[in-house]
């Protein structure tokens, strides 16, 4: 049995050792109920072969390969270079666990701390954890943390943040007992500056936001007074984009699966997290240091563990018992591979390439751009056809495009979101617009 090596004889000892007859006694504590719903699904007991087989035919009718991805909403189609895999694959990271002994973790804890350091002049700020699950849980936590510092049990929220990291944060929000209050989107699609209420432990924005659009940080720190501003970023767009921490954010946040990441089916992520050095006590997760041993040598080890697998659960930060340590490392080797002049021309690739899409949008009859926000390689458009049809046209011609309905989730109907990347060719844009223009 290949995922449990244990001979038959074995499984008789272990069973008479707790004075069992078999397997079933072994679980006889779970409800009936349960058992029916499992037995009523028809699964039953199958060789590895038989199983390779059903999972090939499934794979085998997964479409994503062969169609073209103007996806976005927060997951994007990036280009990852052999070499993120190459180190993926070696077996000193791919079998690496948890270092809870740095003396024999020094590859582990050398990696997360290059990570940290990265993610730090990434994001344009002083300290970084050594990772969180994905963006949406980084954001949710971030708003735990503000409030934990603030301690107003009131959080302002742009309404124009992915509606999946809304939906992560109202769940974290109602357990914690936490406001959330709405600041509402302006015709432009980005954040209505003037409508940030008081008495807040902090304000979460997004840039870019849900629509695609850039939000201008200039001078909103100022209008704040003490309360936090927590940012949600894009990696990829600060190849041109001026970093948040140059705007005095508190905390910033982000998604890194464009780092090196592959799009899945919407997994794994990776949770980038960072923050100013005074609020190293409230940060949640781990974060490995640097230091020296007896005998001056260079050693790395964890310097903080405010999870509550380390500390007393009512001083946790957090009750996330791990980081993303594999995607981790591969936005590690991601962003030392490419260097800052690889995603400056990686972020001025996606720009020019979603303008030219967007462009192209403009000059069909009855098409419009929804927003005229400047935007970095997504946008939000409107036709003169119902969006379902449109997409479903796109979807025939070998497109796979946002479903509405995220977008109908914000409150802007009978639209399509457009995300492009380094990945597409002028021929594959040129073919998107032809169809929306109504040609074959």
């Amino acid at each position: 049995m290949r995922y449990l090596p244990n001979a038959d004889g074995d499984r008789r000892q272990m069973l008479e050792a707790l004075g069992l007859r078999d397997v079933e006694e072994l679980f006889s504590d779970i409800p009936a109920a349960v058992l029916a719903k499992y037995e009523s699904t028809g699964l039953a007991a199958k060789s590895e072969l038989e199983v390779r087989d059903a999972l090939e035919r499934a794979a085998a009718a997964n479409e994503g390969s062969s169609r073209v991805s103007l996806l976005g909403g927060g997951i994007y189609d990036h280009y990852t270079p052999s070499l993120v895999g190459h180190v993926l694959a070696r077996s000193e990271f791919y079998t690496a666990y948890t270092p809870y002994q740095p003396e024999i973790s020094q590859g582990t804890l050398t990696a997360m701390f290059e990570f940290q350091t990265l993610v730090c002049e990434l994001l344009g700020m002083e300290l970084a954890n050594a990772s969180m699950y994905d963006g949406a849980t980084a954001l949710a936590e971030a708003v735990l943390m503000a409030d934990r510092i603030r301690k107003r049990g009131r959080v302002a929220v742009a309404a124009n943040v992915l509606p999946q990291y809304r939906r992560v944060l109202d769940t974290y929000a109602w357990a914690a007992g936490i406001e959330i209050v709405d600041v509402p989107f302006d015709a432009t699609g980005r954040c209505d500056w003037a409508k940030i209420p008081e008495d807040v432990s902090g304000l979460v924005v997004q840039t870019p936001n849900a629509f695609g659009g850039l939000e201008s940080l200039a001078g909103v720190k100022a209008k704040l007074g003490d309360a936090l501003l927590v940012v949600a970023t894009y990696p990829i767009a600060l190849g041109l984009v001026e970093p948040p921490g140059s705007f005095g954010a508190d905390i910033v946040v982000a998604e890194g699966q464009c780092l090196g990441l592959p799009m899945g089916f919407g997994g794994p992520l990776l949770g980038l997290f960072a923050t100013k050095s005074d609020y190293l006590r409230q940060l949640p997760g781990r974060v490995a240091g640097r230091t020296v041993d007896a005998d001056g040598k260079t050693g790395y080890t964890m310097a903080a563990q405010t999870r509550e697998q380390h500390i007393r659960r009512e001083r946790a930060t957090s009750n996330i018992c791990t980081n993303s340590a594999l995607c981790a490392l591969a936005a590690t080797v991601y962003l030392a591979s490419v260097g800052a002049d690889g995603l400056r021309r990686v972020a001025q690739l996606n720009l020019a390439k979603a303008h030219y899409l967007a462009d192209g949008v403009r000059r069909i009859r009855g098409a419009k751009l929804v927003f005229d926000a400047p935007f970095f390689n997504e946008f939000v458009v409107r036709l003169a056809e119902p969006a379902g049809n449109a997409r479903a046209r796109l979807a025939e011609a070998g497109f796979v495009v946002d479903d509405p309905a995220e977008l109908e989730a914000l409150g802007v109907g009978n639209a399509l979101r457009f995300a492009v990347t380094e990945r597409r060719s002028r021929s594959e844009l040129d073919r998107a617009l032809a169809v929306l223009g109504g040609k074959r």
